[in-house]
C-alpha cells in the first residue's frame, strides 16, 4: 500500500521528547503521530471537530511497519486513508512519509470499530460516516 496516493495529509512535528537513545522518534512517538493523523482526518471528512464525548468508532487494531527511522529534522506528514468500510468496521492506512526525500518512514495498518458508548458494545458503522467516507474517498458503496 506505500506510495499509494492518499487524499489527506497533515505535518507531524517531530519532539525532542519523541527521540530514543538511538536519536530516532520512538515507537510510541509514532503511535501518536498516527492517532494525530487519524483524528486530523476524521475532522477533514466530517468539516467539524470531533466531540470525543460522542465518537462512536474505537481504535481496535493497528500493525506498524517500521521501514526506515524517523529522526529529528526530517519533514514528516502523516497520510491517511480508508481503504474499506464493513458493516462494524473501517480499515485503515497511513503512512509517515518524508516530504523532502519522499521516502516512506512507517506504515500503519489499524481497524476500528463501530462503539455504543451508552452500552460499551459494539454497534454498525452510521450510515453517516460511511457516506462521508465513500465520497471522500472515491469509494462505491459494495
Amino acid at each position: 500500500m506505500e506510495n499509494e496516493t492518499y487524499q489527506f495529509s497533515v505535518p507531524i512535528q517531530v519532539r525532542m521528547s519523541d527521540l530514543d537513545p538511538f536519536v530516532h522518534a520512538n515507537n510510541g512517538a509514532q503511535c501518536n503521530y498516527f492517532d494525530f493523523g487519524r483524528s486530523c482526518y476524521f475532522e477533514h471528512v466530517q468539516q467539524a471537530p470531533i466531540d470525543w464525548r460522542t465518537m462512536d468508532l474505537v481504535l481496535v487494531h493497528v500493525e506498524l511497519d517500521f521501514k526506515q527511522a524517523v529522526e529529528f529534522h526530517d519533514e514528516i506528514v502523516c497520510e491517511t486513508k480508508i481503504i474499506s468500510i464493513g458493516h462494524k468496521s473501517v480499515k485503515m492506512m497511513q503512512q509517515l512519509r518524508d516530504t523532502r526525500t519522499n521516502v516512506v518512514k512507517t506504515t500503519c495498518y489499524s481497524v476500528l470499530a463501530g462503539f455504543d458508548r451508552k452500552n460499551h458494545t459494539s454497534m454498525p458503522i452510521r450510515e453517516e460516516w460511511k457516506r462521508l467516507f465513500l465520497d471522500f474517498e472515491g469509494l462505491s458503496d459494495d
